[in-house]
């Protein structure tokens, strides 16, 4: 005879949660202690022992934080020259002015600060 399984074994219905209602959730005075001890221990505290280190691939498909964010559409016209230039170097010839155009505006900022 097969065992019944109990009531409690049987899997959840998966609940679909935005990250919005994530990051809009109040945090119990509890979760804000533990999260100011954490903030205050050094980063040589933390353990990533378990943490396999990142491939040559993974490093090559990561993106600055800076290009997640929001973006405008946009039109404009460049030189061919410098439209076959940003091709060549392979797909991603639109991210690619946008970050150049963000690095520009970081050096500028750079300047300014002093």
């Amino acid at each position: 005879m097969a065992k019944k399984l109990s009531a409690s074994s049987r899997p959840e219905k998966l609940v679909r949660v935005s990250a919005e209602r994530i990051f809009s959730r109040t945090i119990t005075k509890a979760q804000r202690e533990r999260l100011a001890r954490l903030a205050k221990q050094p980063d040589s505290a933390i353990d990533v022992s378990d943490i396999p280190p990142l491939t040559d691939e993974q490093l090559a498909q990561m993106v600055p934080y800076r290009l997640r964010s929001k973006t405008t559409l946009i039109s404009f016209r460049v030189q061919n020259d410098v439209f076959a230039w940003l091709k060549s170097k392979g797909p991603g010839h639109l991210s690619r002015i946008n970050a150049i155009l963000a690095n520009v505006m970081d050096a500028e900022q750079r300047l300014k600060n002093g």
